[in-house]
């Protein structure tokens, strides 16, 4: 469909890739990864046929149709929702105007005559095309992707001018996949979306029937939708087969094999020097010190890039608080409706967050999120009920538009160095590099910055001295991958408590212990991880559970069946009485239950933390306190899973 030869490209004086060749075939499902500013963006506004290379040449087959989606800027107004999704369609429209029109003049025409037979014609090839082509479902295709991306069907006849830029966004997208061009290039089409949004997309994008080049700093996202990743790197290009789990395990293999290879030849060439520098001016050995001559000049040197380097980032761990950081107690909270009434975002809400949880906040746009995070920060008061703070808990509150609260005449570097005026200039360069300020950046006004990277820049001084209860509103957004990495090792290593709200499920799935599912007035409460909340929406908890009661249903009878054999079926032994569980008791259990579910998935985090640290070699001692750990937790694992059962097991028999 495309081929690159020799491209380059520079952006002002900064060369951003050089010598690119690539071809992108009609089945190709490309990830584009890379450092930000290393010309991602600008690639795909070349290959949209919206920007050119500097040199090379860039060839399109003949019937390329490329739709590209950019990150944002985009803008539409002067009609409903469902009307703009539908002018996507206008060849169909046409054809089905003059379907129309031959209708009318068949029914006209003499059935005899030969302007009959030539017009019957044309509506039989017309009317086969635009039922190949779905003319007869293109309304229900529009309802079907509106539904996918978040619009409600009351949504579709407002303006598209009402609603806001990441509303734009999602209506360019629903366009874009209506088109079905067969190059879809979409850089970062999942930032203005929520999970459910995301997931749907996913799923439309893994039965994509064309081509498709996407950029995103969701790893999850593209792990389930390509099949080949771009690397831009140390201005070439790097390809490699798989998602991007796989990348990440080729790229350290192709790394290794690298330097190994380079290892070979640098002792060779050594070999060679030392050879013809130490027999250089002797006659017998004229012709071996030629031949090696000849040898090391056809030598073709590699070259090894520059190492990326590894970031780590640990923020200053907080006071402790005490066990219990947070509980809501019949709480309800109300907006008052642009119609005069009340708009209900939660009724009768009551959970308890202990210290040490990292609790995820998912649902639907709009559902309550950032409000219940809002509650819980005392930003705003709960209409009714009951919100108290635990023993000596200080709460830090990041918003969304948290950099608001910042000094726009203020330079980055030295307002940083303001907030944490013990660290050295190289520190603070180095953490102002974890969340991409480098070079002359780290200068710039804080007025000047974009909204992307005023967030950024906010919640990496939020973080400097953190409270020990973090509420973060979204703090994924604008970071790139190596970001989300930085951050999440931190917030993993973090002693405190963390309330989140983010749209990338790797994100949650790795760092929430618990997942509070937000939707119609209510708070979902669901031990472990996003895997796990997944799971048990699904019905994966109610099918276990019917297991049990089959397999229980099957055994009792053979219990209870009388040893002689001579008890008529009529006169049954009655089942023995099942034991009756005080209500409190029985309480108290399912509350220990659920403490034990949090406990093993912290658990099961901090053994894959002492795991991955006896992999990385420092010293023997460090090596040997890192086994304890491990033998130590291992050890509460075991003891929490045994007593979940017991509890579960002596739950299932009151039953």
């Amino acid at each position: 469909m495309i081929q690159l030869s020799g491209a380059g490209k520079r952006f002002g004086h900064k060369l951003l890739f050089e010598n690119t060749d690539w071809l992108i075939t009609p089945r190709d499902r490309v990830g584009l990864v890379g450092a930000n500013g290393t010309g991602k963006s600008t690639l795909m506004k070349v290959l949209a046929g919206l920007d050119s290379f500097d040199y090379g040449s860039l060839i399109v087959a003949t019937g390329t149709t490329a739709g590209y989606l950019p990150q944002d800027g985009l803008s539409l107004s002067g009609r409903t929702v469902f009307a703009e999704c539908m002018a996507v369609f206008t060849e169909l429209h046409a054809m089905e105007r003059e379907l129309e029109t031959l209708t009318h003049r068949i029914s006209e025409l003499d059935h005899a005559s030969a302007e009959y037979a030539d017009v019957a014609d044309r509506y039989h090839s017309l009317e086969h095309e635009f039922r190949t082509r779905d003319g007869y479902s293109i309304e229900a295709e529009v309802g079907r992707v509106l539904m996918g991306l978040g619009f409600r069907k009351e949504d579709w006849e407002r303006q598209t001018d009402e609603f806001s830029g990441g509303w734009q966004m999602r209506l360019a997208l629903a366009k874009l996949l209506l088109q079905k061009p067969n190059l879809l290039l979409l850089d970062e089409p999942t930032n203005h979306l929520d999970l459910e949004a995301r997931n749907w997309l996913e799923e439309y994008l893994r039965n994509y029937p064309h081509a498709l080049v996407l950029i995103s700093h969701d790893r999850y996202f593209l792990d389930v939708t390509v099949n080949k990743i771009a690397e831009i790197w140390n201005k070439r290009f790097w390809f490699y087969t798989g998602n991007y789990d796989k990348f990440l395990a080729q790229k350290t293999q192709r790394n290794e094999q690298l330097q190994a290879a380079y290892r070979n030849q640098r002792d060779r060439i050594e070999q060679l020097e030392v050879f013809i520098n130490r027999f250089r001016y002797q006659a017998t050995k004229a012709k071996q010190v030629q031949s090696r001559i000849k040898e090391l000049e056809k030598i073709e040197r590699i070259e090894i890039p520059p190492e990326e380097k590894t970031i780590h980032f640990s923020f200053p761990q907080p006071k402790p608080s005490g066990r219990i950081v947070a509980e809501f107690a019949g709480v309800a909270k109300s907006y008052a409706a642009t119609n005069g009434g009340e708009k209900e975002v939660f009724r009768d809400v009551g959970f308890m967050i202990e210290k040490g949880d990292r609790i995820a906040l998912v649902g639907v746009n709009g559902a309550g999120k950032s409000t219940l995070i809002k509650l819980l920060a005392g930003a705003e008061p709960p209409t009714r009920g009951e919100f108290r703070l635990g023993h000596n808990v200080q709460a830090d509150y990041f918003a969304q538009d948290q950099y608001k609260e910042l000094n726009p005449d203020a330079r980055i570097l030295d307002d940083l160095g303001e907030a944490s005026p013990r660290s050295t200039q190289t520190e603070l360069r180095s953490l102002l590099g974890c969340f991409l300020f480098s070079e002359d950046d780290v200068f710039k006004k804080i007025g000047v910055l974009s909204g992307g990277e005023r967030g950024r820049y906010a919640l990496l001084r939020l973080l400097l001295h953190p409270a020990n209860f973090l509420l973060l509103d979204e703090p994924t957004n604008h970071l790139d991958l190596r970001a989300k990495d930085v951050l999440l090792d931190a917030l993993m290593e973090y002693t405190g408590t963390v309330v989140f709200v983010s749209h990338d499920r790797y994100f949650i799935d790795k760092l929430a212990t618990r997942v509070f599912e937000i939707g119609d007035g209510k708070v979902e409460v669901c031990p472990g991880n996003y895997e796990d909340y997944l799971w048990r929406k699904q019905g994966g908890s109610a099918k276990q559970n019917e297991a049990i009661r089959r397999q229980l249903s099957v055994t009792a009878p053979a219990a209870q069946t009388p040893s002689n054999g001579n008890q008529a079926s009529g006169d049954a032994v009655p089942a023995a009485k099942a034991r009756r569980l005080n209500p409190i008791k029985r309480k108290q259990m399912e509350d220990r239950i659920h403490e034990l579910e949090a406990e093993i998935s912290r658990a099961e985090a901090v053994i894959a933390q002492c795991e991955t640290a006896l992999q990385n070699f420092v010293s023997a001692d460090e090596s040997q306190r890192h086994s304890q750990q491990l033998e130590r937790h291992k050890g509460a694992h075991a003891a929490s899973i045994k007593e979940w059962e017991d509890l579960s097991q002596s739950l299932q028999e009151t039953d």
